[in-house]
């Protein structure tokens, strides 16, 4: 890919997905925009071109990701208007409907809207893209490969994207929440910090990948991993106990409401 690329926002969600793009092999395309220079300097020995001019670098770039505040987007589409007339618009702003970013937007930019989350950084991001209907299929080309730089990707109706905000977008968080859980019972069990820590997280990480290339459900790992009368089902037996399905899928409810309460307390529509 040839195409010059410009991210306006560097902070953790920018700058992950900046790393992801340097590892493939992108950074000489790349300009790196904030207002904050102390986001830019690690980016910048990545071999990043980096500014504080948004509207120079969206100038200069064929492909502009905006990564601001969902209260930020209309200020930064208004600045930069004349600069994106004609060009690939992906937002990564939370929240923000294709509607409110064509509204704002010049009426020949083609706009993505991607969600994806924090595995980003280590290139083991799910992103979910829905595209404007003036999105041209190069264009869809173009976003895919970007996008597999990041980890896995896949094209979906926008009415899902508030619910993928929360199982996904949000999802590092809870992930991390189990993964302490299971580093701390390694304690109280007797394992050293390091050896909890790591096997926690390990297990989990491989249990993702265990469903996503033996294309099985989470219920046939399970049985495959229980014996009669073994540690597993008791371990699952005190689990249960816990309500821990509910718990997850109140809090997946309550965030993709949440999602929608920021839309409507912002008027992003």
């Amino acid at each position: 890919m040839n195409d010059k690329i410009t991210v306006i926002g560097a902070g953790m969600m920018g700058s992950a997905i900046i790393k992801s793009l340097v590892k493939g092999r992108c950074a000489e395309k790349i300009t790196a925009v904030d207002i904050a220079p102390e986001k830019l300097g690690d980016l910048e020995k990545l071999g990043v071109k980096v500014s504080s001019d948004n509207c120079k670098s969206a100038r200069e770039a064929d492909i502009v990701f905006i990564i601001v505040k969902p209260g930020d987007v209309e200020k930064v589409l208004k600045e930069i208007s004349k600069e994106i007339k004609g060009k690939l618009l992906v937002s990564v702003a939370a929240t923000v409907p294709l509607s409110f970013l064509k509204k704002n937007a010049p009426i020949e930019c083609r706009i993505v809207r991607i969600m994806p989350n924090l595995g980003a950084l280590v290139q083991a991001a799910y992103t979910a893209y829905c595209c404007g209907e003036n999105v041209k299929t190069e264009d869809k080309e173009k976003i895919k490969v970007l996008l597999s730089m990041m980890g896995v990707c896949d094209e979906v109706d926008e009415k899902y994207m508030d619910a993928i905000t929360a199982v996904s977008g949000s999802g590092p968080g809870y992930m991390s929440i189990i993964i302490e859980a299971l580093t701390y019972a390694g304690l109280k069990v007797g394992l050293p910090r390091n050896i909890a820590l790591k096997s926690a997280a390990q297990t989990v990480m491989g249990s993702g990948k265990l469903i996503i290339e033996l294309n099985e459900e989470p219920a046939k790992i399970k049985d495959m991993t229980t014996t009669p009368g073994g540690t597993t089902i008791e371990a699952i037996y005190q689990i249960e106990q816990s309500q821990i399905r509910p718990a997850m899928i109140r809090a997946i409810e309550e965030a993709t409401k949440k999602s929608q309460a920021i839309r409507e307390k912002l008027n992003l529509i």
